[in-house]
């Protein structure tokens, strides 16, 4: 991990970040990539405040128990902080359709045409967007996180519900 190039405070901020691996399909090459990526990125800049429990920095574990999202947070040090449970059923089309165009997309870069590659990574953009506002209105109340962290722990839930 690099220096973080964010403003916010480091009161918060996620400082880890890990994704259930113990859930069974193992992701394309492709997903993996986006994964690795979203980590990388959310731990160089990100704003994330648990709602009346005190300052951070925080941890993340996130995994899906009993068709529930779950949020797992603990201080820097292991404390625990909340563990959040959200239903998949909100996010289901949304995810679907967010990975239907993703797999499109990856295959439109190998060998169409540049036109019809930005049209599909603007709908791809637009169901990620969708997908964030879905997950911050779910956090509400619990986590605040800016647009950018929002987007990047979308992504994160969509390639563990990919996985679940």
């Amino acid at each position: 991990m690099g220096k973080a190039r964010t403003d916010w405070p480091e009161s918060e901020r996620l400082v880890d970040v890990e994704l259930d691996e113990s859930l069974a399909r193992t992701p394309s090459p492709d997903i993996d990539h986006e994964r690795r990526v979203a980590i990388y990125d959310l731990l160089q800049d990100n704003r994330f405040t648990v709602t009346g429990r005190g300052p951070g920095p925080y941890k993340l574990r996130l995994s899906i128990v009993d068709k529930k999202l779950v949020f797992d947070i603990s201080r820097e040090n292991g404390a625990p902080v909340l563990a959040i449970g959200l239903a998949l059923s909100p996010f289901r089309r949304v995810v679907r359709d967010y990975f239907m165009l993703c797999e499109t997309y990856n295959e439109a870069v190998r060998s169409a045409a540049p036109s019809r590659i930005e049209t599909i990574d603007m709908a791809r953009r637009g169901l990620h967007n969708e997908g964030t506002e879905l997950l911050r209105e779910r956090l509400k109340g619990k986590v605040e996180t800016d647009f950018t962290t929002a987007r990047r722990l979308f992504t994160l839930v969509s390639v563990l519900y990919w996985r679940g």
